[in-house]
């Protein structure tokens, strides 16, 4: 029974954190319909959060849309289909690669900041001095940052689409010798109104998870500058981990049939 001690330990543990994400969730969710809402805070983490994010999101999906590309290209050639490149890109980069590239892009950003600056505040008892103050901490610091991420990263996966999709153009006329317009064409005769939406969707949900997870990894941070930095390394570990599984998911939901 030794043996099996510290697997009990580790899946007791896992419940409690479990159990305590899902109450920080809960408290957060019902904060964000209950007054007072603070907009001037929730602007500034929307630039924050999107705005700021812009850069490495869009260079990411350039290079990621070329990629997709010249790897679609090789495959194709051996087929003679060599056509289907523009489809195929479009398709994997409304469909997947941009909300899940843009996610992780945003979660390895965001949510260490997000975790850092939370976390500094509670190991600094600024918190408790909200508190105090009659200041409810999830109103202030959490609800800001959770809207903000739900309502900026869909428009940032739409550019990131586009920048993506661009990308793919550039190697696949450039590199590759295809025909640009006929390229285009392909590409809008393709896309469907489905495959954005489908991506939108999926980004909320992963801005959702970031700003929560960072959120509640600074909240529960401890230990000085070591437990601030260990609660930096636990949100973009977990929320990179679930956005992988929420993206598993909701592709099951949304093109299951």
């Amino acid at each position: 029974m030794n043996i099996l001690a510290p697997i009990g330990r580790v899946f007791l543990a896992f419940l409690a954190q479990t159990g305590a994400l899902t109450r920080f969730m809960i408290s957060a969710v019902t904060s964000c319909v209950r007054p007072p809402i603070y907009w001037g805070l929730i602007g500034q983490q929307m630039i924050r959060i999107g705005y700021f994010s812009l850069p490495v999101v869009g260079l990411t999906a350039f290079f990621t849309g070329g990629a997709l590309a010249l790897q679609i290209y090789v495959g194709s050639n051996r087929f003679g289909v060599e056509s289907v490149v523009p489809n195929i890109v479009v398709l994997g980069i409304t469909r997947e690669l941009g909300p899940v590239i843009a996610g992780l892009m945003v979660a390895g950003r965001v949510a260490a900041a997000i975790a850092a600056e939370i976390g500094t505040m509670r190991v600094t008892e600024q918190i408790d001095a909200l508190t105090t103050l009659s200041t409810n901490p999830i109103k202030y610091l959490v609800v800001p940052r959770l809207i903000a991420a739900v309502v900026t990263l869909p428009v940032l996966v739409i550019v990131a689409d586009a920048i993506g999709v661009f990308g793919g153009y550039v190697v696949a006329t450039e590199s590759l010798g295809l025909n640009g317009p006929i390229y285009l064409k392909n590409t809008v005769d393709f896309v469907t109104h489905d495959d954005v939406i489908s991506g939108v969707i999926k980004i909320a949900v992963f801005g959702f998870i970031i700003a929560l997870l960072g959120c509640y990894n600074g909240f529960h941070s401890k230990g000085g500058a070591q437990g601030v930095g260990a609660a930096t390394t636990y949100a973009v570990v977990s929320s990179s981990i679930l956005i992988l599984a929420a993206n598993y998911f909701l592709t099951s939901i949304l093109f299951g049939n």
